[in-house]
């Protein structure tokens, strides 16, 4: 038996009694979207809402998108959002960031198309393509739209990844960061006001606000003198220079001066705050107009297909939060599809069961190799990242003390 007496009951700061959603099947473990580079080593995560009856925020609000939001009004206010930056004279007029993935593709495709913008859309590229992910991002380009691929320095975001990794276990941060700064990055030097991105995280449960239709600034800007004051893989600012990181090496990682972003006019939107968000119907569109393919194999951690298919380390970004937070790739799928009705809570459960923490083997010694880690190395950090209140250690192994039902 492992010893984890000397260790705390709760890591990561998260609730200590474990509830699941009487709609869905996600729990009050699941973390609400932050400012990632604000997040180090001792932050303290939110967590979805529950309400007194059970149900979570994300519920509660896809209630509210199917039974009371007034889309016609929403695309009402699209239009008027076009024809104030829609260019007179084919110039870009608004920035689309994205992957090539379902969602970016819609995005990218209905403004254009359907109503007249003129998109130029951004790429914050994966760690490591996967040859699904590489078709889809050729395959949105040749259906009519001009790119910019931004790749960052590849040694860097290794060691920032392999940080991240180490103090948060949270692979994915340098990536996620390096995505939300990408798209006001461009626009400032472009000249363009509005940028689109696809889904908001309100979508999810998070603590935004379902009906700001705008990105936080603090996403992606803060004032000029406080530029720096970041962490980044756990690591403050200063002591990635110190570790020999160039200040000029990590300016992908650094947020845009406010004070910029509100002289340039920047405004950042979420389409889902517009039209009617179905992550579903969005892969059928892309498949339609712009040849975006399903892998031909499911992912594996979950039963899905068709969903964050770009990056060979995605299904790390997955394994951690189930390490984590007891909440797995299939999860988060299954308590998206009851929400949006393609499922029961019955399926969802079922799913969850069979596919939740399925170990991503196909690229794990891809994932050691790129950030230079031993397996044991791994497994030391995942074990250490397991929290006694949800985890439990038996002589068959590693065991959940809590699964929905």
């Amino acid at each position: 038996m492992v010893d984890r007496s000397n260790e705390p009951r709760v890591k990561w700061g998260l609730p200590e009694t474990v509830q699941f959603c009487t709609k869905c099947v996600v729990s009050n473990q699941r973390p609400s979207t932050v400012v990632e580079y604000e997040h180090g080593k001792d932050s303290r995560k939110p967590t979805i809402f529950f309400d007194d009856e059970g149900v979570c925020s994300a519920c509660r609000y896809h209630h509210r998108k199917y039974h009371e939001i007034d889309w016609e009004q929403r695309e009402r206010e699209l239009l008027d959002l076009c024809d104030r930056h829609r260019s007179r004279d084919g110039s870009y007029d608004v920035v689309v960031p994205g992957s090539g993935g379902k969602d970016s593709v819609y995005v990218g495709h209905i403004l254009k198309h359907k109503y007249g913008m003129n998109p130029l859309t951004v790429t914050w590229a994966p760690h490591r393509y996967t040859d699904i992910g590489w078709r889809n991002f050729q395959n949105w380009i040749d259906a009519g739209f001009d790119n910019v691929l931004v790749t960052p320095n590849g040694k860097v975001h290794r060691t920032l990844t392999r940080f991240a990794f180490e103090n948060l276990l949270h692979p994915f941060q340098p990536f996620m960061i390096g995505q939300k700064n990408v798209g006001p990055r461009l626009a400032l030097e472009k000249g363009i006001k509005l940028i689109m991105y696809g889904e908001s995280q309100a979508e999810g449960g998070s603590l935004l606000n379902a009906d700001n239709p705008r990105m936080p600034n603090s996403f992606f800007a803060r004032p000029r003198d406080r530029l720096r004051s970041i962490e980044v893989g756990g690591v403050p600012f200063d002591q990635l220079v110190s570790y020999g990181i160039p200040e000029s090496e990590l300016q992908p990682y650094i947020p845009v001066a406010l004070e910029d972003v509100e002289a340039a006019g920047i405004d950042v939107h979420f389409m889902s705050y517009y039209k009617l968000w179905r992550p579903q119907d969005n892969y059928y569109y892309a498949a339609e107009h712009c040849g975006f393919e399903a892998n031909p194999e499911r992912s594996e951690g979950t039963y899905s297909k068709y969903a964050s298919l770009d990056d060979r380390i995605d299904g790390f970004h997955y394994f951690t939060t189930y390490i984590k937070f007891g909440i797995g790739r299939a999860t988060y799928d299954a308590a998206q599809e009851v929400r949006n009705g393609h499922i029961t809570r019955e399926e969802a459960v079922a799913l969850a069961h069979k596919f939740d923490g399925e170990f991503p083997k196909k690229y794990f010694a891809e994932f050691l190799d790129y950030i230079g880690i031993t397996e044991q190395r791994f497994w030391e950090l995942i074990d250490n990242g397991r929290s006694a209140h949800l985890w439990e250690h038996t002589d068959s192994g590693w065991k959940l003390k809590h699964q929905v039902r």
